[in-house]
């Protein structure tokens, strides 16, 4: 299996995950331009992807939906909370009939060779998910948007081969920042967004000796920045109760603008 980011951050989120044989998408948050040069990078064209999974409502997940969608009509998989907040998006426009797709959070599916396993997540949308995918005993994860983590979190996330997880902002930076006091607010709760600090403490739990690789998602543009993600996460794994050192774990951070690396489990 193949994990890439397209494009990550607080102003669009676009990631993919594919086989040789099943090519998917976990949210389309950019223009349509910019996802099909992603895919491009990949040698992936538009026609070819098996599936389009939303995991929440907002517009920097799913801004570019509705231009995509009706140029591929690609299936699109949601949580009957999310498929109602992207009927209700305004920008989206009129959709091709038969493309909404309802799933359930802990009740896994298959799109072409991959196992899909939704999993709720705690953000202020509707019904949010992040994702877990199997195929031929290799699991991968996307987890973002997640104001606050528990044992339910955990335990959806243990035994991954590679993940991408949020790592959206420094608190002291989003505590001196231009954000409104209710704004910060929201982010800080436990329906906001990961902190730093946070996701390294997340990945204190779930590392294992099979993990291969840690992509860092959905940094904020005004309060964080990628030397300091990544050093924070680092610091934390090493300070943490695991066995590990954070320079024994390979860390990339996904960047707002470009395509990542390819990561290959």
């Amino acid at each position: 299996m193949r994990l890439c980011s397209i494009a990550s951050g607080s102003s669009g989120n676009c990631i993919y995950v594919g086989s040789d044989r099943t090519h998917l998408l976990v949210d389309t948050g950019i223009s349509k331009k910019r996802i099909e040069e992603g895919l491009k990078e990949l040698e992936i064209k538009g026609k070819e992807l098996d599936g389009i999974l939303i995991t929440h409502e907002h517009a920097d997940h799913i801004q570019g939906l509705g231009v995509f969608s009706r140029k591929y009509e690609i299936p699109i998989y949601g949580t009957p909370g999310t498929i109602r907040g992207i009927r209700d998006y305004k920008n989206l426009g009129k959709m091709p009939e038969g493309l909404y797709h309802e799933i359930q959070v802990d009740k896994e599916f298959k799109l072409g060779d991959i196992d899909v396993h939704p999993f709720a997540i705690s953000h202020d949308a509707n019904e949010p998910s992040g994702y877990r995918f199997e195929q031929d005993g290799k699991k991968i994860a996307v987890a973002t948007d997640l104001g606050k983590y528990d044992e339910y979190t955990v335990e959806n996330l243990k035994d991954l081969n590679a993940v991408l997880l949020e790592s959206n902002h420094d608190i002291h930076m989003l505590e001196v920042g231009p954000y409104p006091y209710y704004l910060k607010q929201r982010v800080l709760g436990d329906r906001g967004h990961l902190s730093n600090e946070l996701s390294g403490r997340l990945l204190c739990d779930i590392l294992h000796n099979n993990l291969q690789s840690v992509l860092l998602g959905h940094l904020s543009k005004e309060n964080n920045y990628e030397e300091l993600a990544y050093e924070t996460v680092r610091l934390e794994i090493t300070l943490g109760q695991n066995p590990y050192k954070g320079d024994e774990i390979p860390i990339a951070v996904a960047k707002r603008d470009q395509v990542s690396a390819v990561i290959e489990v």
